[in-house]
């Protein structure tokens, strides 16, 4: 018998499951996409980081569901997308899986908020879509050479094993638990952010036939992240920067984001790290609200 996909193991309050039927679209064919949803307002569009899913704003989309309609998509692939065979991870790609839910949903005043990956897609369907999109909040962009392979000696054996040649895709395979949890609280100021039964979900999407194929690929996808960089100027919506201080971003990483978008505000989050939708929901809750 066919192997069945997984369910969430967790579930948002107040969110309800939707799909974006599968297309052929520019880059080939175009998986079923999954996305969350709640609330009511104008959208908010929430974009997850590298290796995790909708599931990573559980306790962000509470806080700001009375002020937006929150739309908590899981990127091309991940979490519960379809996983295609074949397809690429790549930063156009992915940014195409964005564009499709505000496109087809017809979204239009959109707040595009995304986490590390998902800030640098944020900001580059922001210069893809100026008609559509009416704000940019991106958190600690992953547009920087090493990425997560900064945070940690095991990240970087871990991350560099994957991206190896030939024994790679067996390694990318392989997720011990505690190599999970030790990679993830690396990106954490406050180690206790990283809650046990979210790792157990991580861990039920990595077992998903095809993921680690997927997981490959995306560590593979990160010079395209940094060449994104130069769609930045593009964006005509406003931009706010987060950063937590103690993010993977060197400061000159950070200085050269704000020289290609000079009058966008900046925020740096005290004793944060790269994670900041797990330990400081109210930092970008407020933000958020702040402007709905």
């Amino acid at each position: 018998m066919p192997t069945q996909d997984p369910r969430p193991t967790i579930h948002i309050p107040g969110t309800t499951s939707h799909t974006i039927p599968s297309r052929t679209g520019r880059h080939g064919h175009e998986g079923t996409l999954r996305y969350l949803k709640a609330g009511t307002g104008s959208p908010l569009v929430l974009l997850h980081t590298v290796r995790t899913q909708a599931e990573h704003f559980r306790h962000l989309v509470p806080l700001v569901s009375d002020r937006y309609t929150v739309y908590a998509l899981d990127l091309p692939g991940m979490g519960y997308s379809e996983i295609v065979p074949g397809a690429s991870y790549d930063e156009p790609a992915m940014r195409a899986g964005v564009e499709r839910l505000l496109t087809e949903l017809d979204l239009h005043d959109v707040t595009l908020a995304g986490e590390s990956m998902g800030a640098v897609l944020a900001l580059t369907t922001a210069a893809d879509l100026p008609e559509r999109v009416r704000r940019v909040v991106a958190v600690n962009t992953y547009d920087f050479r090493g990425g997560i392979a900064r945070s940690s000696l095991l990240a970087r054996v871990v991350v560099g094993g994957v991206l190896t040649p030939g024994v790679g895709p067996v390694i990318a395979g392989v997720e011990p638990r505690p190599a999970l949890s030790a990679i993830l609280r690396a990106g954490l100021g406050d180690k206790s952010a990283l809650r046990e039964d979210y790792v157990d979900e991580l861990l039920q999407v990595g077992g998903r036939p095809g993921y680690p194929t997927v997981a490959r690929a995306v560590y593979q996808a990160l010079p395209s992240l940094i060449a994104a960089r130069s769609r930045y100027p593009e964006v005509k919506a406003p931009v706010h920067l987060v950063y937590g201080e103690n993010d993977w971003s060197r400061t000159s990483d950070r200085e050269a984001d704000r020289r290609l978008l000079p009058a966008a505000d900046f925020t740096q989050v005290p004793k944060a790290g790269h994670f900041i939708a797990l330990e400081r929901p109210d930092v970008l809750a407020d933000l958020l609200n702040a402007a709905a």
